[in-house]
């Protein structure tokens, strides 16, 4: 997905379950632009215990919060019907935020 000039490949773990194996390494492979999809995050949807988001960098650090990634996690969430409001919170590593989407 995409948030106004980010790409990200995004995991939903609620739907798809957790891969079984080192986020920081996938999070490498799968944003490295000549080798892997190519992104400029990895981000994991999941509800631990609220919906909650993981950022991780193309470098494989995990991130607090993404304000473009925070845009597709909203949308994908809304659209999966994981909040049946347009207004919801997201858990991030920089606490629960609240989005809208329209």
């Amino acid at each position: 997905m995409h948030g106004i000039g980010n790409d990200f490949v995004l995991i939903d773990v609620i739907r798809d379950g957790l891969p079984d194996r080192n986020l920081n390494d996938l999070a490498m492979s799968v944003c490295h632009r000549e080798a892997g999809i190519g992104a400029d995050g990895l981000i994991l949807v999941d509800k631990h215990p609220s919906l909650r988001m993981r950022m991780f960098n193309p470098d494989g650090s995990e991130s607090e919060m993404c304000g473009n990634g925070l845009r597709t996690v909203a949308r994908l969430a809304f659209d999966r019907g994981y909040s049946e409001e347009p207004q919801f919170e997201i858990e991030t590593g920089a606490g629960p935020l609240k989005v809208s989407v329209s």
